[in-house]
């Protein structure tokens, strides 16, 4: 359980909020329902949000009542968060350690449509259509790509194809097991995850299921160097974006006694695991937006949609913990030994530009979406 007086030196974020007092009880409720639906996190009330400030609660008794009764008749469903009285400095404050649960919560007097919550950053944001989808999917232990896609054809011949290139049969058997296919409408029929991987009308069910890469002159994207749009199905992009990452960045050298010893700018195993990283987290539900591969003369950014999964956060991310969004792409890319054990990606990053002396990388949410990025050079 994390000491209050660690909570003190961190920032508001994802999983934190500081509030004077329990005046505007709608707006904890809401924060309150955004912990609970995205990953949990604690709500400290008696600190200023800005400054940090312990200014304490005149009668915390009285305020742990009040909002303990609001919490319980005001949130669906039943929402139970451990509520701490401490005591610092002589002052009394409120902390609230709110639970992720599989919901979603909501408040009651708005009902899921218009009382959902989830947290971006440090905000609140009511949930959309997609969001509330994705919720009542975790909810039933279920990821996106799990779920039936019957208007979906496969690519038998390149599903074939390419399980056979590890030695493996890919019989229906196995790609029920798998998750390529799905029986949950009581009729066997391709799963999304098993479209994305191997689909023959992929483009038509998921136009923005597409990497795009660019390199760019400089640190910034004023000026375009080379680009390219790589469309084909999940199972096929890895080497394609490979490809171009290495014909638009640097490949030093180091000379031996006898031998050369070509040297790539970026550690491979990172740039590797970074566009796996990017396919295996991507939210394919989001319409819109799709995965960017961004390289200027000092950097690699690999952008996808969507943050962590529902659940997740930075410290489990970085400890190893595994939480994956596309279990069907993730059980694939597993057989097809892409991946060799679950949560392991970001440490391989992380290790080899160690080993290579490179700046740490930078792993960070925007909004909606999930950033990696490499640096060419330890310098800043």
């Amino acid at each position: 359980m994390c000491l209050f007086e660690d909570l003190l030196e961190q920032n508001e974020g994802k999983t934190l909020e500081f509030k004077e007092n329990t005046k505007s009880l709608t707006g904890l409720i809401k924060t309150i329902i955004a912990f609970a639906n995205t990953s949990g996190g604690n709500l400290v009330i008696g600190v200023q949000d800005k400054t940090k400030k312990v200014i304490g609660l005149e009668d915390v008794l009285l305020e742990e009542e009040r909002l303990a009764s609001a919490i319980a008749d005001s949130i669906s469903p039943l929402l139970v968060p451990d509520i701490e009285i401490k005591t610092y400095a002589h002052k009394d404050v409120l902390i609230i350690r709110v639970p992720h649960i599989a919901g979603p919560c909501y408040l009651k007097s708005a009902g899921e449509h218009g009382g959902a919550y989830v947290r971006f950053g440090s905000t609140n944001r009511l949930a959309d259509e997609a969001t509330r989808v994705s919720l009542r999917l975790f909810s039933a232990n279920l990821s996106y790509d799990e779920t039936p896609q019957s208007l979906g054809k496969l690519d038998t011949a390149l599903l074939k194809k390419i399980f056979q290139s590890v030695g493996k049969d890919p019989t229906e058997k196995k790609c029920e097991m798998l998750g390529i296919l799905s029986s949950r409408l009581r009729k066997i029929c391709p799963s999304v995850g098993g479209i994305l991987l191997f689909g023959e009308n992929r483009e038509e069910l998921f136009p923005d299921a597409i990497v795009r890469c660019a390199r760019f002159k400089g640190i910034d994207k004023e000026k375009i160097l080379d680009q390219k749009e790589i469309s084909s199905p999940l199972s096929l992009v890895i080497d394609e974006a490979i490809l171009f990452v290495e014909r638009n960045t640097r490949l030093g050298a180091e000379i031996g006694r006898i031998h050369r010893k070509d040297i790539p700018e970026y550690p491979s195993i990172a740039v590797r695991e970074a566009i796996i990283n990017a396919l295996l987290h991507t939210d394919y539900s989001v319409r819109g937006s799709h995965i960017q591969i961004a390289i200027f003369s000092n950097r690699i950014e690999f952008t996808n949609p969507g943050g962590f999964p529902f659940g997740q956060t930075m410290e489990k991310a970085l400890a190893g913990f595994s939480c994956l969004r596309n279990r069907v792409i993730g059980r694939v890319f597993r057989e097809l030994n892409l991946i060799e054990q679950w949560g392991s990606g970001l440490q391989r990053i992380l290790s080899s530009c160690v080993e290579r002396d490179l700046k740490k990388p930078e792993i960070a949410e925007h909004s909606n979406q999930f950033r990696l990025t490499l640096f060419s050079s330890a310098e800043d």
